[in-house]
């Protein structure tokens, strides 16, 4: 078996004779505090792992930690000999209670390899211990299907499968290169504390080109947004910004994700965006949404229209910019906008593409499907099929190929170097939400994790993940990135 994925989180149990090797496979591949081993609560109980005085006490403790830590949806992996089938059964039952997949895992190691391993050991297995510990294990092996198990994994140590943990292979095939996504770095937080704040941007730019990233997007807000950081953090003007950006030497794409058509008039965005493409040599795209927060208005003063009459806005604005961006300078006369001339220079260096943020599945998904070239959308993959589809419809409802719309989606994961790192972040980052919401809620994982998913959207149709990490430090912080573009890059 090879490239065997677990779900994250579940309930693992290991199953395996003595000197299997089924305490090794678990550390490599799982935190040290995900693994509940009987032998490290005897130690702890007794005088040591072997010490079956203190078995009683350690099942007793072992059972508790495991109910606590299913009870909070944590990743339990159970480290006994796991041959104990009335046990294997309550553990199972435990799982389907508290909602968590339940995983077997069975060492199928070769008896004379255990026996080894076992000789070996200070105090070995009695030999007939172990032979009818082998015995149980071809039993189970045998037998395991009919237990009602989620996910089975059968362990050959002499071709060992891999888990989800291991790193994914670099080489794709011709159908995965023709699905895979760009990625654009979509950056919501600054801080840049002390530093100079054009060198921490301009730094992030050089690294995060250097990296790989497709592009850079800024977040257009005037208050920074309770989501991302308190309200008294720094949060530039994006367009501005984007300006600075587009004069350092990088292939970067630079807009913004997404722009509410309530900050500014429609002619002033497109003049704006004119610019931005033209000093980039044709980089720039244009992400517009209708608006949401209610607070940054009223503190700007700012009009905050109803939904309806802000989706209006959105229609307005997007036809004005396909006006003042086409040739020549003449009056314009369209179904939602008159203008009596169209003089907007310096003209676009390239076809901008626009962007509409939003899922909304009436009005927001068909107004994409009449004027925009793409659509942000969450990259939940329980929704986003459905969202895709809607927007599918529309698009046929107006006689459009809906392939020429592209599909986006802003993701915010967390994003570690490793398991241990991961978990550090997510406990950091949690506040008040339970480790394992948070976790789900933003797809808290490895580069291997990623990359896994960001490939598994790309065969939805997704076409650029805008990856905004909750806690950007700065342009060294980039470097967990790495191994997550490199492994979509081949």
């Amino acid at each position: 078996m090879t490239d065997v994925r677990l779900p994250d989180p579940a309930m693992v149990v290991l199953a395996g004779a003595a000197g299997s090797g089924k305490s090794t496979w678990a550390a490599e591949r799982f935190r040290n505090p995900e693994i509940v081993s009987s032998d490290a609560l005897r130690a702890a109980l007794g005088s040591g792992p072997s010490d079956l005085d203190a078995s009683v006490e350690a099942f007793a403790l072992l059972d508790q930690i495991v109910a606590a830590r299913t009870r909070r949806s944590l990743m339990t992996v159970i480290d006994t000999l796991g041959l104990d089938a009335e046990r294997r059964g309550d553990y199972l039952r435990l799982a389907r209670a508290t909602g968590l997949p339940a995983v077997l895992v069975i060492m199928d190691t070769a008896a004379a390899l255990c026996r080894e391993r076992n000789r070996l050991r200070d105090r070995p297995v009695p030999a007939p211990v172990l032979t009818a510990q082998l015995r149980k294990i071809n039993k189970l092996l045998e037998s395991a299907a009919e237990e009602g198990w989620d996910q089975i994994v059968i362990i050959d140590q002499a071709g060992a499968a891999d888990t989800q943990l291991e790193e994914p292979a670099a080489d794709h095939d011709q159908d995965t290169w023709s699905t895979l996504p760009r990625v654009v770095l979509q950056v919501s937080r600054f801080p840049w504390g002390d530093e100079d704040p054009t060198g921490w941007l301009r730094d992030v730019a050089l690294a995060a080109d250097a990296m790989g990233f497709d592009g850079i997007a800024l977040m257009d807000h005037l208050i920074q947004i309770p989501q991302v950081d308190r309200a008294w953090e720094p949060i530039p003007e994006p367009w501005v910004t984007l300006g600075m950006l587009a004069g350092l030497d990088t292939d970067l794409r630079l807009g913004t994700l997404v722009s509410p058509v309530t900050f500014r008039e429609p002619g002033i965005i497109a003049k704006t965006v004119a610019t931005l493409d033209v000093l980039s040599n044709g980089r720039a795209f244009c992400g517009l949404g209708a608006g949401w927060w209610l607070r940054e208005h009223q503190a700007y003063g700012l009009d905050f229209p109803a939904d309806r009459q802000r989706l209006d806005q959105l229609q307005v604005c997007i036809e004005t910019l396909r006006a003042l961006w086409a040739p020549g300078t003449k009056a314009y006369h369209g179904r939602y906008v008159h203008l009596p001339e169209t003089t907007c220079y310096p003209r676009p260096a390239s076809d901008v593409p626009i962007i509409v943020g939003g899922s909304g599945e009436r009005r927001t998904l068909r107004i994409v499907a009449e004027q925009a070239d793409g659509c942000n959308l969450p990259s939940d993959q329980a929704i986003l099929p459905t969202k895709i589809d809607i927007l599918h419809r529309h698009c046929a409802a107006m006689g459009r190929d809906p392939a020429s719309v592209e599909i986006t989606v802003l993701d915010l994961p967390v994003l570690g170097r490793d398991r241990e790192d991961v978990a550090a972040r997510v406990e950091r980052l949690r506040g008040r939400l339970p480790a394992a919401v948070y976790a789900a809620r933003h797809h808290a994982g490895t580069p291997a994790d990623h990359a896994r998913r960001y490939l598994e959207l790309g065969a939805l149709g997704v076409g650029t993940i805008f990856l905004a990490l909750p806690d950007l430090a700065g342009a060294d912080d980039l470097a967990r990135c790495a191994p997550l573009l490199a492994a979509l890059h081949g």
